[in-house]
């Protein structure tokens, strides 16, 4: 079974039974569920939604489906197209919808793909929100508009532009001294929309873009997710033309991952933390992120006299704990830039305009500029338990084990060590403890995940 229903969305492997995978008939109850949903809220006639998609192979087909069913509550539709996330949910606002849909499974392979909801913020609806959705779709409570109020259809091609406009017009975005540096830039887009947005926006910020895998076919050359070991044609590629930086994102653009000159990582958790020092710098305020995300961000913070908070893992809670705190910058550990001067979403598009603005300012290197950051190493285990085990209950124990370190139980449970950390979540679909740590060095950070194995093994 490969559906997996959740607050945030409907994703699944394309083709199949239905109600097992992501077949048509559970598209159109999905989308009917959300657009019933938000007929419900808004209690208003002439709704209107922007739909979009990346470029897999399925999304034609399901976002034909989306339309289709939106149209036939009465819902005006407008269709931005191969596009990114973060440019369906700038343009939601800007075009004073009451939501929109975007059609990806993020760095999921191919085969699958997903409905991903937003309100008329352009943010994702919270989990109250959701369970409501959720609850339509399984009643399959629905009324269709009859023929004179079907939903309207539109086409809208001006995304790309309002989005990297709105970025270059950011006060914190210097494009002037980036185009002062001609930086060479490699961009491997995973043939999908980063490959039409990000040379877009590289070209007005006068740098030099060499394409790899910016077709937007849907035919990935490698697994999208952006991590090292799936990244080596574009660090070879690096090298050979002497590039400055190297851009990797994933097939919907939320994930920004950086390659540096020798063709080495810059470390997907470095992205937000590269971006939070040059806004801090500039101006004091709070910095944001998951529990699971690397502590240099709070050292960082730190070190320019402002805050940090981390959230419970997920956008959401990111977001919600950034509105809280009036953060400055947030994001998650795996490359996600959230830039609320421009919108609460993670963002490639602008983390790639502040990124290359710090550069320049910097006069660095990125080798350079990664150097002088805190050297962190994270580590990743889990441990299979017996259905029989309560695992909130061994996890009551954890945190008392270790009551006299500091423990938040906001998600899970983190315990902070003088050196390191390890933060223990539940999955929610089998009986796992997943286990996350980060020392000074990996050894330490996989010691310490074994050594955490070993405690829970002794309390069981």
């Amino acid at each position: 079974m490969s559906l997996i229903k959740s607050i945030s969305g409907i994703r699944g492997t394309i083709g199949g039974q239905v109600n097992d995978n992501l077949t048509p008939l559970d598209i159109v109850k999905f989308a009917s569920a959300f657009g019933t949903w938000l007929q419900n809220t808004k209690n208003k006639k002439n709704l209107k939604l922007v739909i979009g998609r990346d470029a897999r192979i399925s999304g034609q087909m399901c976002s034909s489906l989306v339309t289709a069913t939106l149209q036939g509550l009465g819902i005006d539709v407008v269709d931005l197209g191969l596009s990114t996330t973060p440019t369906v949910e700038v343009m939601v606002p800007e075009l004073n919808a009451d939501g929109g849909i975007i059609l990806t499974a993020s760095h999921n392979p191919k085969q699958w793909n997903a409905l991903k909801l937003l309100n008329d913020k352009g943010e994702f609806i919270n989990a109250e929100e959701g369970a409501k959705v959720l609850e339509l779709a399984e009643k399959e409570d629905f009324n269709y508009a009859e023929v004179d109020d079907l939903g309207n259809y539109e086409v809208n091609t001006d995304a790309f532009d309002i989005h990297i406009q709105k970025i270059l017009a950011l006060p914190m975005v210097d494009a002037e001294a980036i185009k002062a540096k001609k930086f060479k830039v490699v961009l491997d887009a995973v043939n999908s929309t980063g490959g039409l947005a990000i040379p877009m926006l590289l070209e007005k910020l006068g740098c030099d873009v060499v394409k790899l895998y910016c077709e937007p076919n849907g035919h990935f050359p490698h697994n999208p997710e952006p991590l090292k070991e799936h990244l080596g044609d574009i660090c070879e590629l690096m090298i050979k033309e002497k590039a400055d930086v190297g851009v990797v994102v994933d097939p919907d653009v939320d994930r920004l991952a950086l390659i540096d000159e020798k063709g080495e990582m810059f470390g997907e958790e470095y992205t937000l933390v590269a971006v939070a020092d040059y806004l801090l710098k500039h101006k004091k305020g709070a910095a944001i992120s998951n529990l699971s995300s690397s502590r240099a961000l709070r050292d960082v913070a730190q070190s320019h006299g402002s805050d940090y908070f981390a959230s419970a893992v997920g956008e959401v809670n990111v977001v919600n704990l950034m509105k809280e705190k009036d953060a400055v910058i947030g994001g998650e550990g795996n490359g996600g830039i959230i830039y609320p001067d421009l919108h609460y979403g993670r963002d490639s598009l602008v983390g790639v305009a502040l990124f290359l603005t710090h550069l320049a300012k910097e006069n660095k290197t990125v080798s350079e500029l990664r150097a002088t950051y805190p050297a962190y190493f994270m580590g990743k285990k889990k441990i299979e338990l017996t259905p029989e085990i309560n695992v909130d209950a061994l996890l009551t124990k954890m945190e008392k084990e270790y009551q006299n370190e500091e423990v938040s139980t906001v998600d899970g449970v983190k315990i902070d060590f003088a050196e390191n950390w390890v933060h223990l979540r539940k999955s929610n679909t089998e009986p796992i403890i997943r286990i996350y740590t980060e020392a000074k060095s990996q050894e330490e950070a996989d010691k310490l995940g074994d050594d955490i194995i070993a405690k829970i093994k002794s309390l069981i």
